[in-house]
């Protein structure tokens, strides 16, 4: 019966011969599945022919039905993929293969292995898109029936469904699963608020019945007034947005159930302004929120003109209006497509929007550490709402809500956004940090030797520049500390009478093979976070045994020269502050690579002898940077004292970073000041320009 009433359903857009594929793959499964019960006790094949049901619904094509009915055999059965490839063709036995690996996300797994399978999920989506509407059609009928399974298993799967699934269906733009797989999600996450909720808009919908009957007729007499052909539908509030906005702007019940929604569905979008206009005549528009998404449609194609009204008795209406197709297009999404033919030109902008998410996602997993921090950036990814910013040639730019300059960089490309120094909205330099606003224009001002700024990630919020920003860092940091790694291995072989350079393959394949290290690069960058000592590795290299060493190599040393500009991964002493021209050491910290002190630092006092942990240093000849520097300052208080030190200070070129003042006793106050030096003359100059000022008792730095 059930299968009866399928095939007429196909038949209306489906030719005979597609119909009658569809009904061979259906008793194919069955006879693979027979014999196999679902939890509820129906039979298994009953669910294959759910999910194919959902799919005629969508009016997608006769392959994605096959798929549907055949996408469990693989899993469940001892069919195999080249099988289902004979009998159906390679399309079908693709799609059911893509589905089939999706099968392991689930929240009751561990949260890497439900990551490495959301990774396989967008590899088959980055094949064939219908791999995902399958899928979404096959969760959306586990949530249907997820009534027979445990308490605990319910609200995994409905936390991964709100999650995951109801997002990616938004961003496909299936609105007509979305909102079930949300409201199922919700009943089974929530049960008691979710009941609540219901009966209370219950309880609501008898009092609005009369007022909703009255703007509705309003509008209707206007529509017939002025000879235009038109639908008016009030809008369903959905149970969990309403759950959500309650939450989230800590907005009462009342206040939102206040708004009332309709949906006019005409014939044309000329109409779709026209009817815009007939509104606006009827009801008084709200300031500010008219919005046009058929002339810039949203991220997943959806297109409607948004505006909000003050009907009779002071009641807000928000009203959408659209047209027949852009109502199919919000209710089916990317799945119009198979419904449509492709001579509808949003129908091609509606896949090719889908294909550029996806696309995006690939790049995203590429540049992710692993699949935790991937599914992290897709999350982030899913954002419902989006602003819409425009190019200094005028391209139009989607961006997720609360973006900045920096997320508009890496849309344009991973390079500028890498490069990116600061911007220019609407003409005028802005902070990198400000969020963006719909309609304005950015311009980005890039610079070769630029680099990301760890900062950014403390304000940028699209995964994709996220995800740039953590890669560069990433293998910034890896360069750096293999650089570093080879240095100190270096100073360390000099002990043994050997160097860097002098290394055989041999001596190095004898490492990896003691340390079980799977490469030598990666020995070398454990030296330069600090993780391994490079005595303990040099002492492998190169054994007691087969050291021949002068005398003058057991007595000297070579220390490690230092340039600020050389992207080591160093660190300055807080404790100590240490600039160029100071006598400094280097201290090995496991993680943080080679800090640097003073040689004098108290810090280092039981280990400065131990060659395992310090190591001495010297500065290069062309160092160059700013380094911060801590001075103590006893002064006579007057008026202004702070100020003439500050501009005294300024005036030698020196940047304060810091300033803090205690009172000492009534004649004297003491001035705690940090600053950034180049070096110990350039300080020097500054201590003889603070000691002129006539309020100056005593000026020293402070070194630990």
């Amino acid at each position: 019966m059930a299968l009866r009433l399928l095939l007429d359903k196909l038949s209306f857009y489906l030719e005979a011969k597609e119909v009658s594929r569809v009904e061979r793959a259906y008793k194919f499964a069955e006879k693979c599945h027979e014999g196999q019960m679902r939890q509820s006790g129906d039979a298994y094949i009953s669910h294959p022919l759910a999910v194919a049901h959902i799919l005629a619904d969508m009016r997608m094509d006769h392959e994605s039905l096959m798929a549907a009915m055949l996408h469990d055999v693989i899993e469940d059965t001892g069919v195999t993929k080249g099988q289902i490839s004979r009998r159906f063709g390679r399309p079908v036995a693709d799609l059911v293969d893509g589905v089939s690996k999706l099968t392991e996300i689930e929240f009751e797994s561990k949260a890497h292995q439900q990551a490495e399978s959301f990774q396989k999920m967008t590899l088959a989506m980055s094949r064939d898109i219908r791999v995902v509407l399958v899928k979404l059609a096959d969760r959306l009928h586990n949530m249907r029936t997820l009534g027979v399974l445990a308490p605990a298993k319910r609200r995994r799967i409905a936390r991964e469904t709100l999650d995951i699934y109801a997002p990616i269906a938004q961003r496909l733009g299936i609105n007509d699963i979305r909102l079930e797989l949300e409201d199922l999600g919700f009943a089974a996450m929530y049960p008691l608020r979710h009941r609540r909720l219901r009966e209370a808009m219950k309880a609501a919908k008898k009092n609005r019945k009369e007022l909703v009957a009255e703007i509705h007729q309003a509008i209707e007499i206007r529509f017939e007034k002025e000879a235009v052909d038109a639908t008016v539908k009030s809008r369903e509030k959905h149970l969990w947005s309403i759950y959500r906005k309650m939450r989230e702007k800590k907005r009462s019940f009342r206040d939102i159930m206040d708004v009332f929604a309709f949906r006019l569905i005409v014939n044309s979008v000329d109409d779709c302004y026209r009817t815009l206009g007939m509104m606006h005549n009827i009801f008084k528009p709200v300031p500010g929120e008219f919005k046009d998404y058929i002339a810039i449609p949203k991220a997943n194609g959806y297109q409607s003109l948004h505006t909000v009204l003050v009907g009779m008795h002071g009641v807000v209406i928000e009203v959408q209006i659209r047209t027949v197709e852009m109502e199919a297009m919000a209710s089916y999404g990317i799945a119009a497509h198979w419904e449509y033919k492709t001579g509808h030109q949003s129908v091609d902008v509606n896949q090719r929007r889908a294909a550029r998410w996806i696309q995006g996602l690939l790049d995203m997993q590429q540049q992710a550490g692993d699949s935790l921090e991937f599914l992290e950036h897709v999350k982030a990814d899913l954002f419902p709402d989006e602003v819409y910013v425009f190019s200094p040639k005028g391209k139009i730019v989607e961006l997720p809500s609360g973006a900045t300059a920096i997320d508009f960089a890496y849309s344009v490309h991973t390079g500028l956004g890498n490069s990116c120094i600061a911007c220019r909205v609407d003409g005028q330099l802005t902070p990198l940090s400000e969020q963006l606003q719909s309609g304005q224009k950015v311009e980005i001002i890039s610079a070769e030797e630029a680099q990301p700024n760890p900062n950014w990630l403390n304000f940028v919020v699209s995964a994709k520049a996220r995800s740039a920003i953590r890669h560069f860092l990433k293998h910034q940091q890896h360069d750096e500390s293999v650089d570093l790694g080879k240095r100190l291995l270096d100073q360390a072989l000099s002990r043994v009478g050997s160097s860097y350079k002098q290394l055989k393959k041999s001596q190095i394949k004898s490492l990896l093979k003691e340390t079980g290290a799977s490469t030598f690069e990666y020995i070398l960058q454990q030296i330069g976070l600090g993780n391994r000592v490079p005595f303990a590795v040099a002492n492998l290299l190169i054994p007691a045994a087969k050291r021949k060493l002068s005398e003058e190599s057991k007595r000297s040393t070579l220390p490690v020269v230092i340039d600020a500009s050389d992207g080591l991964l160093l660190q300055y002493a807080r404790c100590c502050h240490p600039i160029p021209g100071d006598p400094i050491v280097g201290h090995i910290s496991p993680g943080k690579g080679l800090v640097i002190h003073l040689e004098s630092c108290r810090n280092l006092m039981e280990i400065r002898n131990n060659p395992e942990k310090c190591m001495p240093l010297t500065w290069s000849n062309a160092v160059r940077g700013e380094f911060p520097v801590e001075l103590k300052v006893e002064i006579t208080p007057e008026r202004g004292f702070i100020a003439a030190l500050a501009s005294r200070m300024t005036e030698a070129d020196a940047t304060i970073e810091h300033i803090s003042v205690d009172e000492k006793d009534a004649f004297t106050s003491i001035v705690d000041v940090v600053l950034t030096v180049r070096d110990r003359i350039h300080l020097a100059d500054i201590l003889r320009r603070a000691r002129g000022l006539k309020h100056v008792r005593r000026i020293h730095r402070i070194k630990n």
